[in-house]
């Protein structure tokens, strides 16, 4: 919940305790959407309360709520831009200004994607009704069926297993199993599927609840939804242009024990890798879900992969709208691991051009990884698909995309063109300014320090590596980044620096093993965030790392922190108050083969029992010497320096290995190139 008083005009000496105010439940009022607010007045005490919209009698719109001295109401008819509400109790006065936004946005991404594609008849509401994918909202109803659901079932069509289309206008069926909600109410495990369009996404909320009931509103409760909302975010990472299809799974489970989860297609990276849309799109699918059912106790953020970079950057950028988060197969950003993911294209067409031998074992310590087929997993799609205009959605027609030669003021769909409004754009080019860096880089340096690779490999390798041009070409020269794209980078929040609410609310980290089968979501990619986490606060003791679980739910895991949390009293901050609140047995802890859980300190390749099964890597980047944090994006420059090699040079070697670093070498006891560790909140575009 967002409560900010903008101002509050006192005219005599209230008692005590009953000084008029205004607040705003449903988000920021500087950020409204849709022509609705829902507003809380509070020090009422009693009196008899007026408020006016505009000059417009709102009066009726406020209902008690809280006790006496608490009215909440729905403010609706706002004219788009500024909005002054009033409201007076007796002699005393407040008021309010509320900015309002369409609901089709943008309310602070900047202008909208051109061109964009809608996909509203693919999510089953039919052909679009404007320009902005807006479609008529749809309720559907499912029940769980009594009947037993084969092992290994999957969903069927739209449906998650065991699952069944409800009418409401039908005789109960007798197969409707029932459940019990974490607050012990005992109801039909019926679940409502509400889908819509806001901010050009398709959205989807999920709750439990019989339609012979009333809806929970934002005046009364309901025995069916227990108060918490989960928010998902779905994983990969692609331009967009495009709506985006959002998928029809859902935990069954969570909304069976009465929580709430809503989601939309613009808060699944792969459909669009911008990560200010989606948290624009969740704050506004947010504000919509309390102004219809009221504010939850608390938001909690689920999802792996692309879904876990959006956790930790709203978190961090947009504080207020997640209270914990449960990232899965989690990355800390998608800048700071867009450079190492390039490199595997430049290792990769080196390795085929070298007129030296490579081993798999030797392309393998250069990459950092477990293997060097997690190099491979990267280019089917990624590498170098982030830098390619031409890398577009299929749902993209041909004739709308870039080409140099054909169409070259088409959509470029690579990462920072999908982010123009964040980068701008180059005036010499017209094209994203870019943060890819590889200056300085000593690719190999520590499988040359450690004996695995030849000097003449190790020169070889960094005077033939290249770089991209600005179409995702390999060249001969290496890439350096735009320095106004470093400067924005690292100043809105595109790095992740545990910044905002990221080291001040519960983070339950959840990750299986994949190292060793070639797996993109590598385990190191946890230790980053810790490594920041602790570079910005000096401790992770707010993010707890899960290796391999066997049981358990990480959602059922922070309800209960965030519940005590919220019921702690005792004095302290935010951090202690997280440290003392864990559920029993909640530490970083890792599962073996056979299922038995290992509690012992998640920590960089350091002695343990859970390192020893489950080793953690690295990346190109990691194995030319940069730190584990891995937020350097262009690094500052050193010259060639004997004592960083642990093997014998040559003096001709040596006079080789400056001449190929010119400028000179990485020095990462420095921070990178234009590096700041505070980004600003709530940045506008």
């Amino acid at each position: 919940m967002v409560a900010i008083v903008l101002l509050v005009a006192l005219l005599g000496q209230p008692a005590a305790g009953q000084v008029l105010s205004l607040h705003t439940l449903s988000g920021r009022p500087d950020m409204v959407s849709g022509g609705t607010a829902l507003v809380e007045i509070r020090g009422v005490a009693g009196a008899a309360v007026s408020a006016d919209l505009n000059g417009r009698d709102v009066s009726t719109a406020f209902r008690a709520r809280r006790g006496a001295e608490t009215l909440v109401g729905k403010v609706e008819g706002l004219r788009s831009g500024k909005n002054l509400l009033a409201v007076r109790a007796g002699s005393r006065r407040a008021r309010l200004e509320l900015v309002n936004y369409p609901v089709s946005g943008p309310v602070f991404s900047g202008p909208h994607q051109s061109p964009f594609v809608c996909q509203t008849e693919a999510a089953g509401l039919g052909a679009p009704l404007d320009e902005n994918c807006t479609a008529k909202t749809r309720v559907l109803y499912y029940y769980r069926t009594t009947e037993k659901t084969p092992a290994g079932a999957t969903k069927s069509g739209d449906l998650p297993a065991g699952l069944k289309p409800f009418d409401p206008g039908a005789p109960r069926p007798p197969d409707l199993a029932e459940t019990t909600t974490t607050e012990g109410k005992r109801v039909p495990l019926i679940l409502r599927r509400e889908i819509g369009v806001i901010n050009r996404a398709i959205y989807q909320i999920w709750m439990l609840h019989d339609p012979a009931q009333p809806l929970p509103d934002p005046w009364s409760e309901s025995p069916f939804w227990n108060g918490r909302l989960v928010y998902s975010f779905g994983g990969g990472c692609m331009a967009g242009y495009r709506q985006g299809r959002l998928p029809a799974d859902v935990d069954v489970s969570l909304v069976a024990r009465g929580f709430a989860i809503a989601s939309s297609s613009l808060n699944v990276l792969g459909n669009n890798c911008n990560d200010v849309i989606s948290a624009e799109t969740m704050m506004m699918v947010k504000e919509y879900f309390i102004k219809t059912f009221g504010v939850p106790a608390y938001t909690i953020g689920m999802g792996g992969s692309g879904g876990s970079i959006q956790q930790h950057l709203i978190a961090q950028n947009y504080p207020g709208l997640l209270d914990g988060i449960t990232p899965s197969a989690s990355y800390p950003d998608v800048v700071s691991i867009g450079a190492p993911v390039a490199d595997c294209a430049l290792l990769a067409r080196y390795f085929e051009s070298s007129s030296l031998n490579w081993t798999e074992e030797q392309k393998t310590a250069v990459s950092g990884f477990a293997t060097w087929g997690t190099c491979l997993s990267w280019m089917k799609r990624y590498s170098p698909g982030w830098l390619r205009p031409d890398s577009c959605d299929a749902s993209m027609p041909k004739d709308r995309v870039y080409d140099p030669v054909s169409n070259p003021k088409g959509a470029r769909c690579t990462l920072q063109d999908n982010q123009v409004n964040v980068y701008r754009r180059d005036p010499k080019t017209g094209f994203a300014r870019r943060p890819l860096d590889n200056v300085g880089v000593q690719y190999g340096l520590e499988a040359f320090n450690a004996g695995k690779i030849t000097a003449k490999q190790f020169l070889e390798l960094n005077e033939k590596i290249g770089g991209f041009d600005m179409d995702g070409n390999i060249v001969s020269v290496r890439t350096s980044a735009d320095p106004q794209a470093l400067l924005v980078a690292y100043r809105t929040g595109r790095v992740n620096a545990a910044g905002g609410s990221l080291g001040s609310i519960p983070i339950i980290d959840l990750r299986r093993y994949l190292d060793p089968k070639g797996d993109i979501h590598d385990r190191v990619r946890s230790f980053q965030t810790r490594a920041r986490l602790v570079k910005a606060h000096g401790t992770p003791a707010n993010q707890v790392i899960l290796t391999e679980p066997k049981a358990g739910n990480a959602i059922l895991l922070m309800d209960q922190w965030l519940s005590r949390i919220r019921s702690d009293r005792a004095a302290g901050g935010a951090a202690e108050k997280i440290a003392r609140n864990k559920p029993e047995g909640l530490a970083d802890a890792c599962w073996d083969p056979a299922g038995q859980q290992i509690a012992e300190p998640a920590e960089y390749r350091k002695p343990g029992r859970c390192n020893e099964l489950y080793p953690a890597h690295g990346d190109p980047r990691l194995a030319a010497g940069a730190p584990l944090a891995g937020d350097v994006l262009k690094c500052a420059l050193k010259p060639v320096d004997r004592a960083d090699y642990r093997q014998p040079l040559t003096g001709d070697e040596f006079a080789r290995l400056k001449q190929i670093f010119p400028q000179g070498v990485c020095d990462y006891s420095r921070p990178g190139v234009g590096q700041i560790h505070k980004p600003e909140p709530w940045i506008r575009y």
